[in-house]
């Protein structure tokens, strides 16, 4: 089986979002995008599966089978839903079911669900396993971290075995062993002749899975070709800047910091903090001293607590044990915080530009302070006229970063803030991040899978390292390291 894509056109308005002339999707053989936020990836994915938001347009074909579909008319692809093509979408948290448990939610896609229920959840049940997440299967997607309830989501999604997946950035808030772990089922569902379409910022992960890669920009495919040439020795003078963005390869001057002063006002003081989750601890005895203008990164495998932890520094959550201490400069707005998942942080039927009037309004911020930062984060103003739904991941996540910003915080606790941009957006955003906190001699505390980024941004690490222990198990006890 293969699948030919011609002539897709998604648009909004009359503004092109995805142009894209042809795409074969072979068996066997993997497809990766990569390119800049909000240059249509997802877009194109959505086209295909038929799950655009009703706001845009789709016009072009996709033949399947020998059977050719208009994607003009979205729900004539419904019937393949499972049977021939599967979603893993971007945003996890809002694909689950919450008040579904995992094993139950994943079961639940299997074929055999409705006439042997006990088989499909025995499948699902192995699945999760073979994920590293044997000890979640009773979980609901609230309790998981964001790289749990992506494999959860990718489980979901793979239990029909349906010939063409379609991987919208499964790689992000994993880290790298899971990274590894993720490639090679997807990998694995290659070797039955599936058919595997990959969206990515992950060039990594691009690198692992080989076969071809496509990288798109403003709407338009610019590069392809077998994914060592285009990655290695790569044609295209924005396929360059790509992976020259790579956090490796960054020499920012902010990066080049003397030492911290130990002068400077504490703001978070926390003593001999224990958490534990379902019986199993995440950290024990823990004492940590953040200081104004100190960045700090909190790193580790995931599921390893490191949002859990940022979250009891916050006092959003209580420690086992333990004490955390604010001091008052942290009053009034200038503790802030950068979710992990942007789409759960803005009301999901308001039009952003109502929900940054909020906060302006409220807290009295010149509104040229949003006109700045917009710029300075490269987002069309535009972009305010839309709800969160109707814009990329990577978009959303910088305008939380800059709902954040406007309040002139004293500490950020930024979970994951660049998991879903691109790395040339990532570098841009990050140091536009790092402009504002020097600015403001803003405190950070920065939650990263990414050890690379966290070396680069942070003049510190705090790393949650697990103990020996069998590879796939979720949550063994935890032990944790401070890294000068």
């Amino acid at each position: 089986m293969s699948m030919h894509l011609q002539h897709l056109i998604v648009s909004h308005s009359g503004q092109t979002l995805v142009n894209v002339s042809e795409l074969q999707l072979e068996p066997g053989r993997p497809l990766t995008i990569v390119g800049e936020s909000g240059s249509g990836k997802s877009l194109l994915a959505h086209a295909i599966m038929g799950t655009l938001p009703g706001s845009l347009t789709a016009r072009g074909s996709l033949t399947a089978d020998g059977t050719t579909y208009d994607l003009a008319d979205p729900s004539n692809r419904r019937r393949l839903w499972g049977r021939v093509m599967s979603l893993l979408p971007q945003e996890p948290m809002l694909a689950l079911d919450p008040t579904m448990r995992a094993q139950e939610q994943v079961a639940e896609g299997a074929a055999t669900f409705g006439t042997d229920p006990g088989s499909a959840r025995g499948r699902a049940r192995g699945m999760l396993a073979a994920l590293g997440l044997g000890g979640a299967a009773r979980s609901f997607p609230h309790t998981l971290s964001g790289g749990m309830a992506q494999r959860v989501a990718f489980a979901a999604a793979t239990i029909a075995d349906a010939p063409m997946l379609i991987a919208d950035e499964p790689s992000k808030g994993l880290d790298e062993a899971a990274r590894a772990d993720l490639a090679e089922l997807l990998k694995r569902h290659l070797h039955g002749g599936g058919i595997l379409l990959t969206i990515t910022h992950d060039l990594d992960l691009a690198r692992e899975l080989g076969g071809d890669v496509l990288v798109m920009k403003e709407a338009e495919i610019i590069e392809q070709g077998p994914a060592r040439r285009v990655l290695e020795t790569p044609a295209h003078p924005y396929t360059r800047r790509l992976i020259a963005a790579e956090p490796a390869h960054w020499a920012h001057s902010w990066m080049r910091r003397p030492a911290g002063d130990e002068t400077k006002p504490a703001l978070i003081t926390a003593e001999g903090l224990t958490k534990a989750f379902d019986g199993k601890t995440l950290f024990a005895d823990l004492s940590l001293t953040v200081r104004a203008g100190e960045r700090v990164a909190i790193s580790g495998p995931s599921g390893c607590g490191k949002t859990t932890l940022g979250n009891v520094l916050l006092r959003l959550a209580r420690p086992g044990s333990g004490q955390v201490h604010h001091a008052e400069t942290l009053g009034g707005g200038r503790l802030q915080k950068l979710y992990q998942d942007p789409a759960l942080s803005f009301p999901a039927s308001v039009p952003l530009r109502d929900s940054f009037g909020d906060v302006i309004r409220r807290h009295q911020v010149p509104p040229s302070r949003l006109d700045e930062l917009m710029d300075a984060l490269r987002l069309a103003p535009a972009l305010l006229t839309r709800q969160p739904g109707q814009v990329s991941g990577g978009e959303l996540q910088r305008l939380a970063i800059i709902r954040t910003m406007l309040l002139e915080p004293a500490l950020v606790f930024a979970d994951e803030p660049t998991s879903r941009l691109d790395l040339i957006t990532q570098e841009e955003t990050i140091r536009c991040l790092m402009d504002q906190v020097g600015r403001q001699d803003c405190a950070l505390l920065l939650v990263t899978h990414d050890k690379t980024l966290a070396g680069a941004v942070a003049d510190r690490q705090l790393a949650l390292t697990p103990e020996e222990a069998p590879r796939g198990t979720v949550t063994p006890r935890e032990a944790v390291t401070a890294i000068a």
